[in-house]
């Protein structure tokens, strides 16, 4: 695998993410598109206040409904490589340790072929899988979920 393809794909408050910790936007199974739908869908929008007369039929809104976005949470499946076990065990704390840091919490996480960058923070890590084994030496692997919350969604 030419590993210069991964580089520049995903940029976190300025860092290359494959070229400082080995990490990368991976998808559950081949061909799986989580990433990109995490990505792309759109936030739901704050409801509009609506006056509820009892005696009309249904409800009446302002003649002009101002369109607000609600906060959105993004998951996104990463996966990290490292040559070796103790390259792996540094990589993976520094890169987790880096995304729940920010600078000063806040992430922005550019994605230059898509043409965005979402402002978010860390909120969890709700799945981890070892892709190798960690008890021998060698090249290691593993995958990971990241939920971030958006506050002021791009889409």
């Amino acid at each position: 695998m030419d590993k210069d393809v991964l580089k520049n794909l995903v940029i976190i408050n300025g860092v290359d993410i494959w070229t400082e910790f080995g990490a990368f936007l991976t998808e559950e199974k081949k061909n799986g598109r989580e990433n990109l739908t995490a990505i792309m869908t759109p936030s739901r929008v704050k409801s509009h206040v609506a006056v509820n007369i009892r005696e009309h039929n249904g409800s009446k809104y302002s003649s002009e409904l101002e369109v607000k976005n609600e906060e959105r949470d993004v998951t996104l499946h990463f996966a990290l490589f490292a040559e070796s076990r103790g390259g792996w065990l540094t990589k993976y704390r520094q890169f987790i340790s880096f995304l729940k840091q920010g600078v000063n919490g806040w992430l922005n996480i550019r994605f230059p072929e898509l043409d965005l960058t979402m402002r978010v923070f860390y909120v969890d890590s709700p799945a981890y899988k070892p892709l190798t084994y960690l008890w021998k030496e060698g090249v290691h692997a593993s995958r990971f979920k990241v939920k971030f919350r958006e506050p002021q969604p791009t889409i």
